[in-house]
């Protein structure tokens, strides 16, 4: 299981002013910190096979309403050939840098617009037990923490 928090508090926590060149490296470690272990790559780009091997899902991305934990996977643009990878941690996208403008790192990914793929991580429901023979009050309390 994936903790969302942790992950984005690693990334948080580790982010620089200012791009490092190794965004790939720094959103895979805040990934496995999270308690996923990615298959290494050597280009951000080439990212999206292993974020789904562990559970990610590509999303349609059109719709700009990403969620804390959403991964951006960029193809490359000229100078750039490893492309970009980044997280999003419910505020802003942070890779090894914290992105003021959006999941493209930079004003040439920005007038170019090379393609990309946002991937989610579903998050489980929460399991609490119940027992068998509950009262009303009971099973409300169990959805009830269900929904929290």
């Amino acid at each position: 299981m994936w903790d969302v928090d942790k992950a984005v508090d690693y990334l948080n926590k580790h982010a620089h002013k200012k791009s490092m060149g190794r965004c790939a490296q720094f959103t895979r470690l805040a990934i496995e910190a999270g308690g996923l272990s990615l298959v290494h790559q050597a280009s951000a780009k080439d990212y999206g096979s292993s974020l789904t091997k562990v559970g990610f899902k590509a999303i349609d991305a059109q719709s700009n309403q990403f969620q804390k934990g959403d991964v951006a996977v960029i193809q490359p643009i000229a100078h750039h050939p490893h492309g970009h990878m980044a997280m999003f941690n419910g505020k802003f996208w942070v890779s090894d840098f914290l992105q003021l403008h959006g999941f493209y790192p930079g004003i040439s990914y920005r007038k170019l617009h090379p393609s990309y793929t946002i991937y989610r991580y579903p998050l489980s429901v929460k399991s609490v037990s119940i027992k068998p023979h509950a009262t009303f009050a009971e099973y409300e309390a169990h959805y009830l923490t269900l929904l929290a």
